[in-house]
């Protein structure tokens, strides 16, 4: 958060933490397994409405986590916040951190650029995500991903790592389940391995920047302990960077065929 915000933070009510607050903006910290709005099953219990029974006002959803990632989640309580914020995610003037724990070893950093439906059926659009490693397990071969997306699109960080050949563990669409299975019964991880772990961007009405990291949850800390990737995160959840390393990192591998020499099994 800005200096000087006026804002409370750290508010734990109804489920759900709130990271920052102020008149116009909230930002929580949405649990994996939770759903941001209703969606078909019209599930009564998702963030929209533990948020807003923390704070005793409807708030507006200006972006969505999937149900399987944790971490910050921004959303407005008035209209015109809402359409302002709206835009400022439409225009890629948000900033993201995502923490990702994938299956491989990564180059060292790397873009992506792979266009991929905005909607589920939709058309194929561009889409841009910039990662860089974090940190690399010495107990099983993974590897701690900061990923950070330019567009916002479905399952973006998903789809990019496993476009890739990185896929994200725990993830049973766009992963693979004999992995999922090895980590959920040998770390304990029942989750998707991804965390948004900071966002930052202009208030929509002061303009002043708005930088809200969220904590790194149990339920993924305590399988990145397992995994010797602790040390990777500070208690904010922010990653640490790599040491530079000499010659610069190698290209982002292009996709091989299931079956074909090198590719994920």
């Amino acid at each position: 958060m800005a200096a000087g915000a006026s804002a409370t933070k750290g508010i734990a009510d109804g489920g759900i933490s709130l990271l920052f607050v102020d008149a116009h903006v909230v930002v929580a910290d949405k649990p994996s397994g939770l759903l941001v709005h209703r969606g078909w099953d019209n599930d009564d219990d998702v963030a929209m409405f533990r948020v807003r029974d923390a704070i005793g006002q409807h708030v507006h959803p200006v972006h969505r986590l999937d149900r399987g990632t944790s971490g910050a989640l921004v959303l407005a309580r008035t209209r015109e916040a809402a359409a302002a914020l709206s835009r400022a995610f439409e225009q890629g003037a948000v900033e993201k951190r995502y923490l990702a724990l994938v299956r491989g070893a990564p180059p060292d950093e790397g873009v992506v650029d792979y266009a991929i439906p905005r909607t589920e059926g939709g058309p194929r659009v561009p889409a841009t995500t910039r990662f860089r490693v974090v940190g690399r397990s010495s107990v099983d071969r993974c590897s701690l991903v900061l990923a950070m997306p330019e567009t916002g699109r479905l399952h973006q960080v998903r789809r990019h790592l496993r476009h890739i050949d990185h896929p994200l563990v725990g993830d049973v669409r766009h992963g693979s389940g004999p992995i999922n299975r090895h980590y959920r019964a040998t770390y304990g991880l029942h989750r998707l391995a991804l965390h948004a772990a900071r966002i930052a961007f202009a208030h929509p009405v002061t303009g002043e920047r708005i930088d809200v990291t969220a904590p790194l949850p149990d339920d993924l800390a305590a399988p990145l302990a397992a995994l010797g990737l602790s040390s990777w995160s500070d208690a904010s959840g922010a990653p640490r960077p790599l040491e530079a390393r000499a010659g610069g990192a190698p290209p982002a591998r292009e996709p091989r065929e299931p079956g074909a020499p090198g590719a994920p099994r």
